[in-house]
């Protein structure tokens, strides 16, 4: 399993969340280090979102996203796949998504039945495939918002690079 790729797998997020940002047409609004400001002031934080290092996200993400989604108990490389949904989408719809792509209870909270289902969905399509849909799902949502036409080139380009480093990690 992949409690050891958590450090590895923030990297990545890291490098595609990109410093601060503010853009009108992002609903998360004001955001640095992929964290949004209320995202960051509902963990107890208090300084300028400009002034954000990785040393103040790096709990947020681990309790929030990472734990939340239980990636410490997913196969090497789509925990890389679910987390980085997660963080860029919601930990629920990640969750979901990876639910109903593996047949169970759509309910967005990962527990013991999910994973459960997800162990035999991966011993009967395998790592690489289990990850390939997954990915192709989470394209098909992000071609689905309107806002794909101001932000689609890099949630593809966010995606495919995912799906990358995610098959190197199996």
């Amino acid at each position: 399993m992949a409690q050891e790729n958590y450090v590895t797998c923030l990297e990545m997020i890291l490098h595609h969340e990109g410093g601060y940002v503010n853009h009108p047409k992002d609903p998360g609004g004001e955001t640095n280090l992929g964290v949004t400001k209320r995202v960051y002031e509902d963990f107890g934080g208090s300084k300028d979102m400009k002034d954000l290092v990785r040393e103040d996200v790096e709990p947020i993400y681990k309790q929030n996203y990472w734990d939340r989604m239980r990636c410490d108990s997913v196969p090497a490389g789509l925990d890389l796949c679910l987390f980085d949904f997660g963080v860029n989408a919601g930990t629920g719809r990640s969750a979901k998504y990876l639910q109903t792509m593996i047949g169970t209870t759509a309910d967005g909270g990962i527990g013991p039945n999910t994973l459960k289902c997800l162990d035999e969905y991966i011993a009967d399509n395998g790592l690489e495939d289990t990850i390939s849909n997954f990915q192709s799902a989470r394209q098909e949502y992000y071609e689905s918002l309107s806002t794909f036409e101001t932000f689609g080139r890099g949630w593809t380009r966010r995606v495919e690079e995912t799906t990358a480093s995610a098959l190197d990690m199996i």
